[in-house]
């Protein structure tokens, strides 16, 4: 099934170092074409130094490639503003990127957040382990504040595709955007997963479970 999404859909797709965000997106846009959706990926901008400054440059030119290429058609973004602004407060404890961030992010109409089930981010360096796991912890309490409703995307390869497509069908039929803010026609927020603010994963992986288990 190909979700009935609008142009100036956006849909995020954050995580932490190491769980497959880019190569979620890259294969999301690349299905949406297939399909004949008028999509365009974004890639994450390349940072040239580890500096605040930097992270909020990105994160402007981040939001304004997302605007742009939303006048043409669906967005799948490679990370959006918020990642900057958690990549600064994990490094420089710098939370000043947040209010922007979140701004930007209100607008999106469906966020993906990755979870920590891969093997980079379940890796045996426990340094790199902790800081995925404050990464991801950063991306759900802003999401949070924020009000931003969220799916937890589990699996590996063709099951973490799998499971973000369907989750992104299933909002489309259950909420009907109609907006890039993610609004219904009656004006109520679209997109709300039932345990967007639940950190236990085996509460995600068994509404995901049972999502699949209900289109097969």
């Amino acid at each position: 099934m190909t979700p009935a999404l609008p142009v100036g859909c956006v849909i995020a797709v954050l995580g932490a170092p190491g769980t497959g965000k880019t190569e979620l997106a890259n294969a999301l846009a690349a299905r949406l074409l297939q399909r004949g959706v008028a999509a365009a990926l974004v890639a994450a901008p390349a940072l040239r130094s580890p500096t605040v400054q930097e992270h909020a440059q990105a994160a402007f030119e981040q939001t304004n490639r997302i605007a742009a290429a939303a006048q043409r058609g669906v967005v799948i973004a490679d990370s959006t503003a918020l990642m900057n602004a958690v990549e600064a407060d994990i490094r420089f404890g710098d939370s000043s990127l947040y209010d922007h961030a979140l701004a930007a992010h209100r607008s999106h109409a469906i966020t993906l957040l990755m979870a920590l089930d891969l093997p980079q981010a379940e890796g045996s360096d426990p340094a790199a382990q902790a800081e995925a796991e404050r990464a991801d912890a950063l991306l759900r309490a802003a999401l949070a504040r924020a009000g931003s409703p969220f799916a937890v995307i589990h699996g590996r390869g063709p099951e973490r595709l799998a499971s973000a497509w369907n989750a992104i069908n299933a909002r489309a039929e259950d909420a009907g955007v109609s907006s890039s803010s993610g609004r219904t026609a009656s004006g109520e927020r679209a997109w709300f997963w039932p345990c967007d603010k639940c950190s236990d994963p085996a509460c995600e992986h068994r509404l995901f479970r049972d999502l699949i288990a209900g289109r097969t």
